[in-house]
């Protein structure tokens, strides 16, 4: 609505005959339309998902790497084997069948435990399975080594591979270029070793039997275009041909890679990441680590750097330092006894009221060295801390004490009714 009203402004400013009439200040204010709060939610919400993935991306690496070498264990054992054997491997005993028709080069087995009714339920595909590890593997191994968008990993080539030499020392350092994709600016980032011997297994496995990478023609959704042949490293052949992975593909690989390890976030559902979050950790991981912001938006291929410390999910290093140097300073101004070791006595003092609070329908949520407020009614105080699994105790208490109210109630003992109403409004509660 501001951007229509800005328009009129505009157009009877070129032509006032015509549009004059109609210009008028705008209705919605610029404070209506402002965006921060939304994009300061955004933000924090986004920083919490890279926090909560950050530490779980080492087991995630090495649940993938298990996967990758065990695929490949099953498949080569696979192929030694004879049709209509049997086979085991690495903890795992499979039965390879006899197929009625050739299958290509796809290699089957089954599970030898599996009744003869359910063959084809239990067959297992172990070329597609060592593929889907392997290509797991690579996508986020090259991910997280050099913070790409999904996008640009796709369009990573051949010769994409590009060697520098130092001008001081005359010695060769291999480089990755990145074509231009989101800002259409390419750029440059250094191949550690770890990144080289990923790219090095990658170009293995697409290589024919000629030594050759195949040129595929992939399709860019963005600019709706096919781009032209090029040697590309994330590849696939389907049927006869070779074909570039598409971005949905390479997600999918992910997310079977995160199912197979298993990994929860912090509610206990399993966790999921997407390619980006790989960009955002490796971001994080690299200003945390030194690298210098306005470096990092260079190796990211960020325009501004307002950009890069959006992706930031640490609080900056000044902060910390002047926080702990704060606390330094109020402890020395506080009186020594505070800071002095404990006791025995006091020691065993503290340790027995967290053992005087366990109950036998839940815990006591009572602070140390303080009374019971109730005179051990627990049933009536708010610091109860109810077990879920004492709820069928809790029930026969409170039909106990529905009954004995209505004794209390016949006999005439109202004093009793009182007290007996109070404990039973606290079982309800």
């Amino acid at each position: 609505m501001r951007a229509f009203y800005l328009d009129l402004a505009q157009w009877a400013a070129e032509d006032p005959a015509r549009w004059g009439p109609w210009a008028a200040p705008s209705p919605v204010t610029s404070a209506e339309a402002n965006q921060k709060k939304h994009q300061r939610r955004v933000k924090a919400k986004m920083d919490q998902r890279t926090r909560e993935r950050l530490p779980a991306l080492p087991l995630l690496v090495s649940a993938s790497q298990r996967n990758r070498l065990q695929a490949a264990a099953v498949l080569a054992a696979a192929r030694q084997a004879e049709p209509g054997t049997v086979f085991s491997v690495d903890g795992q005993t499979l039965f390879r069948p006899v197929l009625k028709s050739a299958s290509g080069a796809k290699i089957w087995a089954q599970e030898l435990e599996a009744p003869r009714t359910a063959v084809r339920a239990a067959r297992r595909d172990l070329t597609h399975e060592d593929h889907t590890a392997f290509w797991a593997w690579a996508a986020i191994e090259v991910l997280r080594h050099t913070g790409i968008r999904i996008e640009e990993l796709c369009e990573l080539s051949h010769h994409s591979l590009i060697q520098y030499r130092l001008p001081t020392t005359g010695e060769l350092v291999p480089l990755l270029q990145i074509a231009p994709s989101k800002t259409d600016q390419e750029r440059l980032i250094l191949v550690t070793p770890e990144l080289a011997d990923v790219l090095s297994r990658i170009i293995m496995r697409v290589r024919d039997s000629n030594g050759i990478v195949a040129s595929v023609a992939a399709y860019d959704p963005h600019e709706r275009v096919w781009n032209p042949p090029m040697p590309l490293l994330f590849q696939h052949r389907i049927g006869i041909e070779n074909r570039a992975m598409h971005p949905t593909c390479l997600r999918k690989y992910l997310g079977q890679a995160l199912a197979s390890a298993g990994l929860t976030d912090a509610s206990g559902e399993p966790l999921t990441m997407q390619p980006h979050d790989f960009r955002r950790i490796f971001i994080t991981d690299a200003v945390m680590n030194g690298m210098p912001p306005h470096i990092a938006q260079l190796v990211a291929g960020h325009r501004v750097i307002d950009t890069t410390m959006g992706y930031l999910a640490v609080y900056p290093r000044e902060v910390i330092e002047a926080h702990r140097a704060f606390i330094a300073r109020r402890r020395a101004t506080r009186p020594g006894e505070e800071y002095r070791t404990p006791t025995d006595e006091e020691w065993d003092s503290f340790l027995g009221h967290f053992e005087k609070r366990k109950l036998s329908i839940g815990t006591c949520g009572r602070a140390f060295s303080t009374p019971c407020t109730h005179e051990h009614a627990c049933l009536r105080c708010a610091m109860l801390r109810p077990d879920p699994a004492e709820r069928p105790r809790l029930v026969e208490i409170r039909d106990n004490l529905i009954d004995r109210i209505a004794e209390a109630k016949r006999e005439g003992w109202l004093g009793e009714v009182e007290g007996l109403e109070t404990s039973l409004a606290g079982a309800e509660d």
